[in-house]
Parts: C-alpha cells; sequence; structure tokens
C-alpha cells in the first residue's frame, strides 16, 4: 500500500521492530504510537509499562502523558515508581527502552535537556525524566526522531541519555552491561551501530535516496553498501494506525 505518510511508515516501521516477548519500556510521543501499533496488531501479548509504574498496559487511546489515566485503567497491575525503576528497570526486567529524541548524534547520545548551553539556552526542552535511566539499564534501546539537521547533529548540547558516548566507548568506560542503541527509526530511514558504535543506514524507506539522507543530517553519516529497502506499511497496519490515532483524537478532542 503506498498511501501513507512519512510519519506513518516512521511509526509502523518502528513497530515492526518489536516483538510478542518484548518488556517494553515506552516513552510518550511517536514511541507509545509504534508501541501500542505493535499490540495491537503482530504483538498481542507484549508488556507494556510506561514511567508512571502501569505494568501491561493495554489503552485504547495514546495517553497524553505519563500520567493518563487511561494507563492506569487498563493495567495489568500499577506499582510504585521507586518500584518501577529499583525492581523491574534497574533489576534487568526490560527488553526494549523506547526513547524519543530532540538531537542525537552519530553514537546514539540523547539529549532531550536543552538547545544551546546549560546556564543560558536558546531552548529549555522537559529534560530526561526517566530516559537517562531507561537508556542505561533497558536491555536494549530503540529511538525514534524525526531525520532533520535540526536532530542529526554532530554534537548534541547536552547528554540527556547515555547511548555510546562521545568517542564510541561511553558505556564500557561507565561499567553498562546492557547494549545500549540498537535501532535508531526516523520518517527517512532505519540505522543501527556499527562494529565501532558509530551509527550507518541499514535500510532506506519507500522513496528516499541516499543523497536525501545525507542531505538531512548533521554528520558525514555512514550507509551501508547496500541498504535495504523498508517494506511499505501494508493495509492492516495503516488501517490500525489510523484507527488508533483517530480513537485518540476523539477522547482528547485534538489535543492529542
Amino acid at each position: 500500500m503506498s498511501d501513507h505518510t512519512a510519519q506513518e511508515m516512521m511509526v509502523v516501521a518502528a513497530a515492526r521492530a518489536l516483538h510478542n516477548d518484548d518488556v517494553c519500556f515506552v516513552g510518550i510521543g511517536a514511541p507509545s504510537a509504534a508501541c501500542n501499533l505493535a499490540r495491537v496488531t503482530h504483538a498481542p501479548d507484549i508488556t507494556l509499562v510506561y514511567e508512571s509504574g502501569t505494568i501491561g498496559t493495554r489503552p485504547t487511546v495514546l495517553p497524553l502523558s505519563i500520567g493518563d489515566g487511561e494507563l492506569c485503567d487498563t493495567a495489568l497491575t500499577t506499582v510504585s515508581v521507586p518500584e518501577m525503576f529499583q525492581y523491574w528497570l534497574q533489576g534487568g526486567r526490560i527488553s526494549i527502552g523506547f526513547l524519543g529524541a530532540a538531537q542525537i548524534d552519530r553514537f546514539g547520545n540523547i539529549n532531550t535537556t536543552v538547545i544551546g548551553g546549560y546556564a543560558a539556552p536558546r531552548v529549555r526542552l522537559p529534560g530526561g525524566g526517566g530516559a537517562p535511566e531507561i537508556a542505561s539499564h533497558s536491555e536494549k534501546v530503540y529511538v525514534i526522531a524525526n531525520h532533520s539537521t535540526r536532530t542529526m547533529v554532530e554534537q548534541i548540547d547536552f547528554v540527556t541519555s547515555l547511548g555510546f558516548g562521545r568517542d564510541g566507548n561511553g558505556r564500557r568506560r561507565h561499567g553498562l552491561k546492557t547494549q545500549g542503541p540498537a535501532l535508531v527509526i526516523t520518517d527517512l530511514c532505519l540505522m543501527e551501530p556499527g562494529a565501532d558504535h558509530e551509527l550507518e543506514v541499514t535500510s532506506l524507506h519507500p522513496g528516499v535516496t541516499t543523497d536525501r539522507v545525507r542531505a538531512a543530517t548533521g554528520w558525514d553519516i555512514r550507509i551501508v553498501p547496500e541498504p535495504a529497502r523498508t517494506p511499505t506499511p501494508t493495509v492492516d497496519e495503516l488501517t490500525a494506525l489510523r484507527h488508533l490515532y483517530a480513537a485518540t483524537d476523539r477522547a482528547h478532542g485534538g489535543d492529542a
């Protein structure tokens, strides 16, 4: 099916990366859309965990925040935030941490804190919340973000959530045993870390060229010799995603 937007392609590609037996710590926004699309399509038994302490939640609409009552109402159980982080996350029970990013660099480090200098930033962003811990303690991390030179930058202004550090060896230096960023999904392509942990393009979305990806990236991005082509969204995938968005708009009066 070819009648899809770049945003729909991004969310569908992200959903496909999730599996039925995953325990996924879900970020709000695009990560939540991807995780819930996976749940209502090919991964009905995926366990979705949100930072407010909801475990096994099955929302019928996308939450506006981690405090949205929809999450608690549809969860298998709700635990305290300390239990969420100490037992579930730091205890090694989360297979995927799914995060968004305002800025991301070639080694998968994420900034959601400030644009510009920390003391006097041009833009102050929402901050890290639990993302630094999610990036450190989840078995592996997926990141979803729109692809532009504003987001894909040579050097992020602030390291909110550690990827592989400024030189690609940060996780090992800090003693982290988890995999770190395993997949970055954008509206143009899929990226995965190479042998030295630098991100490289492994798949191009339909109609996207390597020149377009290079022009939208703030560093000299690596592209594998023969990148795959991301499969076009199916009718079922688009129908499910659009139903989810429509239900969310109806529930929140267009404020989602």
